[in-house]
């Protein structure tokens, strides 16, 4: 998925921190079954990434190379 909009890019900032703040809530809360915990961290994990890389991509575009001339 490629962002878009201005729009597109503030919704994807908005999920980025609610699942940053889930994987902290996983991170430090007890868990019955330590093996799935890690399972949802990694998963977690994943997602925060793949959304911080479409940030980032976003943003480099936006950046516009100066003229020369």
């Amino acid at each position: 998925m490629n962002l878009q909009s201005v729009r597109e890019l503030e919704v994807t900032r908005e999920k980025l921190q609610m699942l940053e703040d889930q994987y902290e809530a996983t991170r430090t809360k007890p868990s019955p079954d330590e093996h799935v915990r890690e399972l949802a961290l990694l998963s977690l994990k994943k997602l925060i990434n793949q959304l911080k890389e479409e940030i980032a991509r976003f943003e480099a575009h936006m950046v516009k190379p100066a003229q020369s001339g």
